[in-house]
């Protein structure tokens, strides 16, 4: 059951973006702390006032989070590159049972990434999904645009 539900949010994120980053210079940005500390303070708020849990947060998932806001950085747009090598690590580091994660870029607040992806179907589903531990990186490019990453995964 662990692989298949692993596999299945595999597949649909893996359909969003292609596999493979081994020519990409990345370079660690520095994270908007204020912004992510308020994102994941939204997305509990909006889990308990829905009767959902709220979610646990997580250092591997931050670390996976913070890898791949760099990689877009570099890459200068948001995608879901090499998905199943970061959910396949948060399983084996924390015995994950599923794993997804969402990616936005040229947000302005928290409460507007928030908007927006809770707008979208994929996205809302995630976000309201049976997880129990998230983390969300939010760094700046070199032009001052914000680019996100959470990860959600279900232990």
């Amino acid at each position: 059951m662990h692989y298949a539900l692993l596999v299945l949010f595999v597949l649909i994120i893996s359909s969003c973006g292609k596999e493979g980053i081994e020519d990409t210079v990345i370079i660690e940005s520095e994270n908007a702390i204020t912004v992510e500390e308020e994102l994941l303070i939204i997305i509990n708020q909006h889990r308990s006032d829905e009767g959902f849990d709220t979610l646990s947060y997580s250092d591997i998932a931050y670390k996976y989070a913070n890898e791949h806001t760099d990689y877009m950085i570099a890459m200068g747009d948001i995608n879901h590159d090499n998905f199943s090598s970061r959910a396949s690590n948060v399983s084996n580091e924390d015995n994950a049972l599923a794993v997804s994660e969402n990616v936005a870029k040229n947000y302005e607040t928290a409460k507007i990434a928030f908007e927006r992806w809770y707008s979208s179907e994929e996205h809302r589903n995630a976000i309201d999904g049976d997880f129990t531990h998230t983390a969300v990186s939010v760094k700046k490019d070199e032009l001052g645009k914000l680019y996100f990453t959470q990860i959600f995964y279900k232990k």
